[in-house]
This record gives structure tokens, C-alpha cells and sequence, in this order.
């Protein structure tokens, strides 16, 4: 495994892909507006730190990608006669967040952390997703997915690698896939994609 690769802490039960797959519209109304708030993300990412062009590079990637993801989620959305919801806020992403610590010096490193472990929980839920689907262009859509995300996550890795000294990096991941792990032990599981 390559220092850009790591496991979560805490797999997730496969009682959260039959809570998914119950209640499918939702689980894709929510997935549709991670994929939009990942984008903006990525976005808003170009904008803080314009004075690091491989950061910006490699967020204006990710922005388009996660757009043309939206896309997708949308034309099924609507092939079902779906519309999005109000966003509501993430109780998974929230707890994480509050782990991004204010200092300057590390600000950027817990960001660029907390969104890579988002994207491997991404990652692990949307192969759940492909494995649990019957119709084959939509096993065939998260199955895509899920290898996106890989891309994602180990982005987001690369970037904290290039910006922060190994020893910081590996360190403050470990804390966070602690906390995170913490995290997913006590939320109950949605039809969504945290």
C-alpha cells in the first residue's frame, strides 16, 4: 500500500446498504447534493489558496468531475420523476469538521485530511452501492463511482504529502481516522451517503 493509500478505521455494516437500498430516492437526493457541495468545495478551494498551483490544478479537476457526476445523479433523479430536496445538514460531515483545527500552520492539512477520509468513505459506500444494485447500468455507475472516489481520496493525500512533511501527514491522518471512526460508531445509519 502506498503512503497515498490507507483503511478506515471502522467498516461500514452492511445494514447501511439495505437502509440505502429501501429507500433509494432518498439515498439518491442526497447523493446528489454531496456530489454539488463537493464541487463548490473544490471551488472554493481554488479561491483560498491561489498561490498553490498544483493545489488548484488538481481542485478545478476534481470540481469538474464531481460536476459531471451531478449531472448523472440528476438525469436518474429525474427519469424517476425525483426532485432535489432542501439541503439539509450532514450530521457525519459536521462532527468532522469540527476537527479542523484554526491555526493557519495546519488549517489547510486538516482540510485536505478530512476531505480525503469523506472521499474513502465515498469510496467504500459507493462499491456497497454497486455490489447491492440488480440493473446493470446502475451497478455499472457505482462501480465508476467508487473508483472516482479512490482518485479523490488519494488526491486529497497527495496535496497534504506536498504541502506538510510525511511524519506531520501520517500522524494527524491517523488521529482523524480515529475521530472519524468514533463518529460512524455512533450515527445511526440513512438513505444517504454518510
Amino acid at each position: 500500500m502506498s503512503e497515498l493509500e490507507y483503511e478506515l478505521r471502522v467498516k461500514t455494516s452492511p445494514e447501511w446498504a439495505d437502509v440505502a437500498m429501501a429507500d433509494f430516492n432518498s439515498f439518491l437526493q442526497d447523493h446528489a447534493a454531496c456530489e454539488r457541495k463537493a464541487a463548490a468545495l473544490a471551488m472554493s478551494m481554488v479561491q483560498h489558496y491561489p498561490d498553490k498551483p498544483d493545489l488548484i490544478r488538481g481542485m478545478i479537476d476534481l470540481a469538474m468531475e464531481e460536476m459531471a457526476h451531478f449531472r448523472e445523479v440528476m438525469k436518474i433523479m429525474l427519469d424517476r420523476g425525483l426532485q432535489q430536496e432542501d439541503d439539509i445538514k450532514d450530521p457525519y460531515i459536521n462532527q468532522l469538521l469540527k476537527n479542523i483545527r484554526k491555526d493557519g500552520e495546519v488549517y489547510l492539512l486538516d482540510r485536505l485530511l478530512i476531505f480525503s477520509i469523506v472521499e474513502k468513505r465515498g469510496h467504500e459506500r459507493f462499491s456497497m452501492v454497486g455490489d447491492a444494485l440488480e440493473d446493470p447500468k446502475m451497478k455499472d455507475f457505482y462501480i465508476r463511482l467508487a473508483k472516482a472516489e479512490k482518485r479523490h481520496y488519494t488526491l486529497f493525500v497527495a496535496l497534504a504529502h506536498q504541502y506538510y512533511d510525511s511524519a506531520t501527514v501520517l500522524q494527524r491522518l491517523d488521529e482523524l481516522l480515529d475521530a472519524e471512526a468514533a463518529i460512524v460508531e455512533k450515527l445511526p445509519y440513512r438513505a444517504a451517503v454518510h
